[in-house]
């Protein structure tokens, strides 16, 4: 490795993380306000079966995560994605996976921006454009205050959402209008999509490195943090749509759970959905812009992270876009990130495997923590089938060539 690339790496600065910072930061970049839907896609098939698939899903989004995990205690200097891949897998691994990450990062963000603002215009009457800036203000002024902030928010928020989520589902449970038959149903001939959504609801790998950088100094903390992270991701992900379908059974349920919620509980429940949804939103947009800062400054080699000049103009290149694209109905452009996400979905299942094999042939030291038989080569091989059997369903179905599944 040259000298440009270690004054490069060593642009990444560390700053410690807690224990439950890197937990939550996973959470909150897993939990945005699609998880309202679930239940909407789970509908047919039945929640058993999505619990199923949630946990296959997570179960080998972990092993994922984990493969980025070692490869970054393999490794002396702080890294992104990109980076890791050009030390072990190469510069067509490089680009392929920071392809990945800015596709998932413009796509959410285009999301986040325009989600915020109709949920604001529905709680208080204000413009859409309004509600969308008072959203992004907060948003990013702590992925410019940089990974202790966002840590520290992601633990704060993600709480509060945890605590919104349990008040919400005992409501749904005590409120004497659940019935336990609506969840207790499956439909198999409707398995196959449930899983596709599944699978899509913990992409995260692109957090492992910033992870790695705020646990740099107890680094056996990272593989717990990401395990914690991930069946807290899960526990969520199965109780929203677990208390929306006990409650407004299949045949009535929501698109948007919020609006389940509302009907049945009242206004109260409408309010609390909504704010719930404010802050899976806000927390996914700290972590997936915060590591989309980080990853545009390794892969184009920025001297320095901390650089005011820099972090802003990254940032307004990141954020300006974003908000003009969630306002200006370039569908076809939608459409484009949407297929760019779905590539980036086997891109991001391939090339930690890839990264791994490359970090234990020539990583810089020993890691204080391995994979063990989670790095097999049948996971290996399951990991990649199953992500690109979900992206090509994906592209199939939104061209048409397969079956409405809900």
């Amino acid at each position: 490795m040259d000298n440009k690339r270690n004054e490069n790496i060593q642009a990444l600065k560390t700053h410690k993380l807690t224990f439950w910072e890197a937990s939550m930061t996973i959470v909150g970049a897993n939990i945005g306000a699609g998880v309202l839907g679930l239940a909407y896609s789970a509908r047919l098939a039945g929640w058993p079966i999505l619990v199923m698939w949630l946990i296959i899903a997570g179960f080998f989004t972990t092993c994922s995560m984990l493969y980025v995990a070692e490869s970054t205690l393999r490794t002396e200097k702080n890294m992104q994605l990109p980076g890791l891949a050009e030390k072990y897998v190469g510069s067509v691994g490089s680009w392929a996976i920071f392809f990945s990450v800015a596709a998932n990062a413009i796509g959410c963000l285009i999301s986040y921006t325009a989600g915020s603002g109709a949920i604001l215009n529905e709680l208080f009457g204000i413009s859409l454009h309004l509600g969308s800036i008072l959203f992004t203000i907060p948003a990013v002024i702590v992925v410019y205050l940089g990974l202790k902030a966002t840590g520290v928010g992601e633990k704060v928020v993600s709480f509060g959402m945890i605590v919104l989520l349990i008040v919400i589902v005992l409501a749904s449970f005590l409120s004497g209008k659940a019935e336990i038959n609506n969840v207790i149903y499956t439909s198999w001939r409707n398995a196959v999509p449930v899983f596709n959504v599944a699978l899509f609801c913990y992409i995260a790998q692109y957090s492992v490195p910033e992870l790695a950088r705020g646990l740099k100094d107890r680094p056996k903390e990272l593989a717990p943090s990401i395990i914690t992270g991930m069946v807290i991701t899960f526990i969520m992900l199965s109780a929203v749509p677990l208390a929306v379908l006990a409650l407004a059974g299949p045949e009535n349920v929501t698109e948007v759970a919020t609006i389940a919620w509302g009907r049945v509980l009242g206004d109260w429940a409408l309010f609390i959905g909504n704010i719930f949804a404010l802050f899976a939103m806000m927390t996914s947009y700290w972590a997936v812009a915060g590591s989309f800062v980080s990853n545009i400054i390794d892969k184009f080699k920025f001297k320095d992270d901390s650089d005011i000049k820099t972090r802003i103009l990254i940032i307004a290149i990141i954020v300006v876009p974003s908000f003009y694209l969630a306002y200006s109905n370039t569908v076809s452009f939608v459409d484009a990130i949407f297929l760019a996400g779905t590539f980036g979905g086997i891109i991001m299942s391939i090339v930690p495997v890839l990264m791994i094999r490359g970090a234990r042939k020539n990583g810089d030291k020993e890691p204080e923590w391995t994979c063990g038989w989670i790095a097999s080569n049948i996971v290996q091989i399951l990991l990649i089938v199953i992500f690109c059997a979900g992206a090509i369903y994906a592209i199939l179905s939104m061209l048409g060539l397969l079956p409405v599944g809900w």
